[in-house]
C-alpha cells in the first residue's frame, strides 16, 4: 500500500511559515547617528606692534643766561630716540643737564616698529638782572634744515616707503612748505650687498619714492633734484645688519 504524501507536506509548510515569521519579526538596528563636525577655528590674527609714546619734560623751564635746566623724557615702545637741539640720539628713558645761551624748543621723537611720536618743551634764557638782553635772532634756513630735516630709511632690497619714513616726510614736508627758499637733492644710498649696477639702480628708486611723497605733500618738484650712490658712500661702514640698515636711506642735502 503506497504510503500517504500528506504529512510530508503538512510539515514542509510549517517550516516554511516558521522561517517566514522569524524573519518578520527580528528586530530592526538603528543606523549610528553621523559623526558630529567640528567647529570651525578662529584664525589667528598677529596684532599690529604697538605705537611708541615718548614724554619730554624741562625743569626750570625758566632760567637765567648762565644758568642750567635738566631735560628729562620716557619712552614707550620705541626702539630709537633722537632730541634735536644738538643732543642726537638717546637712551629710551633718562635726562641731561643743559646750559642752553638762548631760549630753546627741544623736540624729541621716539620710532619703533608701531611709528613714530614727539613731544616738545621750550626752555626760556633771559638775560641776567641788569643785563641788557641781545635781540634774539631768528633761525636761517641752514638752521631750521639741519634741526628739522631728517632721512628716510628703507627695508631690504626695497624702495616702497615705510610707515616711519612716511612719518619722517610729512614732517620734511611741513618744513619745506614754511621755508619756500629752501631747495634740496635727495641721495639714493644702499647696503653693499648686490652688484655695483643693480644697487645704483635701486639707489635711484629710493630717491624719487622719496621725492614723489614730498610732492604728493605739496611740494613743487622743481625744489627736488635726485642722485644715487648705491652703495658708494656708506654712512656705516660694519658688514652686518646694524651697519646696512643705516645705509639704506634716501638722505636730504641742502643745496
Amino acid at each position: 500500500m503506497r504510503k500517504s504524501l500528506y504529512p510530508l507536506a503538512l510539515i514542509a509548510l510549517l517550516l516554511v511559515g516558521i522561517a517566514v515569521t522569524g524573519t518578520g519579526c527580528a528586530k530592526k538596528v538603528a543606523a549610528p547617528p553621523p559623526a558630529a563636525t567640528p567647529p570651525p577655528q578662529p584664525t589667528e590674527v598677529t596684532p599690529a606692534p604697538p605705537a611708541p609714546t615718548i614724554t619730554l619734560t624741562a625743569s626750570p623751564t625758566a632760567i637765567e643766561s648762565g644758568q642750567s635746566t635738566t631735560l628729562s623724557w620716557r619712552t614707550t615702545n620705541a626702539t630709537e630716540v633722537t632730541i634735536d637741539g644738538g643732543i642726537g640720539t638717546v637712551e629710551a628713558n633718562g635726562s641731561r643737564t643743559l646750559s642752553p645761551t638762548s631760549s630753546t624748543t627741544f623736540r624729541a621723537t621716539a620710532a619703533g616698529p608701531g611709528g613714530r611720536a614727539t613731544s616738545e618743551t621750550r626752555v626760556t634764557v633771559s638775560a641776567p638782572s641788569g643785563v641788557v638782553p641781545p635781540v634774539e635772532r631768528p633761525l636761517s634756513d641752514a638752521e631750521i634744515f639741519s634741526q628739522y630735516v631728517k632721512d628716510a630709511f628703507f627695508d631690504y632690497d626695497s624702495y616702497s616707503i615705510r610707515d616711519d619714513a612716511r612719518q619722517v616726510l610729512i614732517e620734511d614736508a611741513r618744513v619745506l612748505k614754511e621755508r619756500a627758499g629752501i631747495r634740496i637733492t635727495i641721495e639714493g644710498h644702499c647696503d653693499e650687498r648686490g652688484s655695483e649696477a643693480y644697487n645704483l639702480a635701486l639707489g635711484d628708486k629710493r630717491a624719487n619714492a622719496a621725492k614723489e611723497f614730498l610732492v604728493s605733500q605739496g611740494i613743487d618738484a622743481s625744489r627736488i633734484d635726485t642722485i644715487t650712490f648705491g652703495e658708494e658712500k656708506p654712512f656705516a661702514t660694519g658688514h652686518d645688519e646694524e651697519s646696512w640698515k643705516q645705509n639704506r636711506r634716501a638722505h636730504i642735502v641742502m643745496r
